[in-house]
């Protein structure tokens, strides 16, 4: 079956059209082209009877009378059969005088012949046999003939193909709004904010629009509030870190002096991923960029924290992405490898059928496999994590809003001989 709503319901509403049509037909030959058949040669039998049985008992010297009164007041035309004749047979496409002409043979004899033209007049012609000699016996064929079949066939096409054209409104008038709602709802998984969607249509549709659109005008609320929340308590923050600091520097304990510093440093690496989670460059657009060149930039910053950072980058064509979203999420895994994964890292970049994926793999413990997906929620840490006061739970978190942001997906999978693989995959446009 097909994926689309639309083409699902057009095909059943079709198979149910043409399973109609399908019977309506067979009604019509069964109530209408058979028993005109049968009327048809019932007429032609009836007449070539006739004729015979008048050609027989007229005397000799009033056949031509009788034949000629039969041309001129009835239509039909008697003549003598000759070997010479050019006959062009009734035509094989109709079913009715298919029947006919098997119905006459049954009464008259499987010898009698039927013909459109015959010598280039078109009638009706039929043979029968007066002793041994044939006759042609010419019936004006819209007398035999109905056009009434031709008709109805032909408005049920025209009606057919009008079924048709319904069946695909229909279809799309039910499958466009949730087409629609469908990708607002992607779009909302995405991070972003969707148009809103207009709330006509059927009752049901309506409805479904209109609490969609009160959900996402909430969705949007509560991530403006919480943006905001997020940003003020950081920078209020900043003010007494800073005076702390100044306070540190003018302590004249030494060890004292650095254990400060070194804290407020801390406390100033976990507010700036607050505020970066918060802001998240979700304004920013995206840009033709090299990628490979980017990660070489990020990778600088963090070679010397790093016991050994490894680059195997795969030459791309740029892509459309936003850089200053993508060197933070790189940042975040780099800062993760180095903190919990050993420090021996390897980054590859390579294209795939449908995208491009960027992987940072460590040599560390790994993360255990139901754990996987919650630890991308923010300020979810794990166990053996939360002994490290530098981080705040939101390093994962960063890197998948900014996979969905740029319509990708993050994937946390374990490492061949141990540790762990971070893949964001990003797509190829």
């Amino acid at each position: 079956m097909p994926k689309t709503l639309l083409v699902r319901a057009f095909l059943l509403i079709v198979v149910l059209i043409a399973l109609s049509f399908a019977a309506a037909l067979a009604i019509f030959r069964h109530a209408v082209q058979e028993p005109h058949a049968k009327q048809m040669a019932q007429l032609v039998v009836s007449t070539v009877n006739l004729t015979r049985a008048a050609v027989l008992s007229s005397a000799p010297e009033w056949r031509s009378a009788l034949l000629a009164e039969l041309r001129d007041a009835e239509g039909m035309r008697i003549q003598l059969a000759d070997p010479t004749d050019v006959l062009e047979p009734l035509p094989d496409e109709s079913p009715e005088l298919h029947e006919m002409m098997e119905e006459v043979r049954e009464r008259l004899g499987d010898d009698t012949r039927f013909a459109a033209w015959r010598n280039g007049e078109e009638a009706l012609w039929v043979s029968f046999h007066i002793g041994g000699d044939e006759f042609w016996l010419a019936l004006p064929r819209e007398r035999i003939e109905h056009p009434l079949s031709e008709v109805l066939l032909a408005w049920g096409g025209v009606v057919l193909l009008l079924a048709l054209l319904g069946a695909y409104f229909i279809a799309r008038q039910v499958a466009r709004p949730l087409k629609r709602l469908a990708q607002a709802a992607q779009q909302v998984g995405e991070g972003k904010t969707p148009a809103t969607l207009p709330e006509r249509g059927a009752q049901e549709v309506a409805t479904v629009s209109r609490a969609f659109n009160r959900m996402s005008a909430d969705l949007a609320a509560n991530e403006r509030e919480r943006a905001l929340v997020l940003a003020g308590i950081s920078h209020d923050l900043r003010t007494p870190l800073a005076r702390v600091r100044l306070a540190a520097e003018l302590t004249a304990d030494a060890s004292l002096r650095e254990g400060l510093v070194a804290d407020v440093e801390q406390m100033d690496s976990v507010i700036q991923q607050f505020l970066d989670y918060a802001r998240l460059d979700e304004s920013e657009a995206a840009a033709p960029t090299d990628v490979a060149v980017l990660i070489e930039e990020v990778a600088q910053c963090f070679a010397a924290q790093a016991k050994s950072l490894a680059l195997d980058l795969q030459p791309l064509p740029q892509l459309a992405v936003r850089p200053l979203l993508l060197k933070r999420a790189l940042s975040n895994l780099l800062d993760n490898a180095i903190k919990y994964g050993g420090g021996e890292i390897s980054v590859t970049l390579r294209s795939m059928h449908d995208g491009v994926e960027l992987s940072v793999a460590d040599c560390g413990a790994g993360i255990p496999e139901e754990q996987r997906e919650s630890v991308k929620r923010p300020f979810v840490r794990l166990q053996a994590a939360r002994s490290d006061a530098g981080g705040s739970g939101l390093g994962l978190a960063i890197v998948e809003r900014a996979a969905r942001l740029h319509g990708g997906a993050f994937h946390l999978e374990p490492r061949e001989g141990g540790g762990l693989v971070a893949r964001l995959v990003l797509p190829n446009r």
